[in-house]
């Protein structure tokens, strides 16, 4: 696993924050945690239906500081459970990073397009994060909370695809509710933003794949003007800085996190 310790300087930015990250158990997210922890968090709710993989992670960051809780961000009740658990137990929410999403394995080329398929992913990749953003905004604006709300996007989504019709259709959708939620959550200090991670080698990229890190990176870093390849904690650093105070004039914005790729 790509090590996902914070630098020196990035330490401590969210002292005493309450935070939930969905798709938490894996991959972005749970770098993501670790870096939360890191970075002096109050408590962390992760939210994942990876249920082994979520109750190992939370023991390994601490029982006191972490929490999993199994949700599936398609049914709209559980979020609302999620955030109201996280309230009764922590006294408020300080931050949300909709994250979990899916891609499905199929080419989802527009002509063979199966809309079963693309229903399944749309009631996770937007229907859930636009759940996540209604009911952790509700309840931040009715807990008086100038919080951040951050979603996870994909630089992906300004690329015409020749594959994955629906997941691209998907992140451009996540992009829209960003611009949308933010405005009309401004004047209550509820910022909303995204980030957009370039090709990453998390575990949904390489089930996708079928193939090991060592052949991604050799498949991809080339693709990359900075060189080398993409890792969880180069998303999990722009996520924490989104989720502190130091963006705090920072909203509807879509952070990139690509190290200049070229497709």
């Amino acid at each position: 696993m790509a090590d996902s310790t914070p630098s020196t300087s990035m330490k401590k930015k969210l002292e005493g924050k309450v935070g939930i990250i969905t798709g938490g158990a894996s991959g972005i997210g749970e770098a993501t945690a670790l870096h939360f922890a890191t970075h002096g968090a109050r408590a962390i709710v992760i939210a994942d239906i990876q249920d082994e993989k979520g109750e190992k992670l939370a023991a390994s960051i601490g029982p006191g500081l972490c929490k999993y809780v199994r949700c599936d961000v398609s049914k709209e009740d559980r979020i609302k459970a999620l955030v109201q658990a996280t309230i009764q137990l922590y006294g408020q929410l300080d931050i949300m990073f909709c994250n979990a999403g899916i891609i499905n394995k199929s080419e989802q080329k527009i002509l063979d397009l199966d809309l079963d398929l693309y229903d399944q992913l749309f009631a996770i990749n937007v229907r859930g994060m636009a759940a996540c953003v209604k009911h952790s905004a509700r309840a931040m604006v009715e807990g008086k909370v100038k919080g951040s709300i951050i979603c996870t996007a994909s630089a992906e989504e300004n690329i015409e695809k020749e594959e994955y019709t629906d997941y691209t259709m998907s992140k451009q959708a996540v992009v829209g509710l960003v611009r949308c939620a933010s405005r009309q959550l401004g004047k209550q200090g509820v910022r909303v933003n995204c980030v957009s991670p370039g090709t990453i080698e998390t575990p949904m990229l390489l089930d996708k794949l079928g193939i090991g890190i060592d052949e991604v990176e050799r498949l991809f870093e080339r693709n990359f003007s900075l060189g080398g390849m993409l890792k969880v904690n180069h998303v999990a650093d722009a996520v924490v800085f989104l989720a502190s105070d130091e963006s705090e004039f920072i909203t509807g914005h879509n952070l990139a996190v690509d190290g200049g790729y070229k497709d």
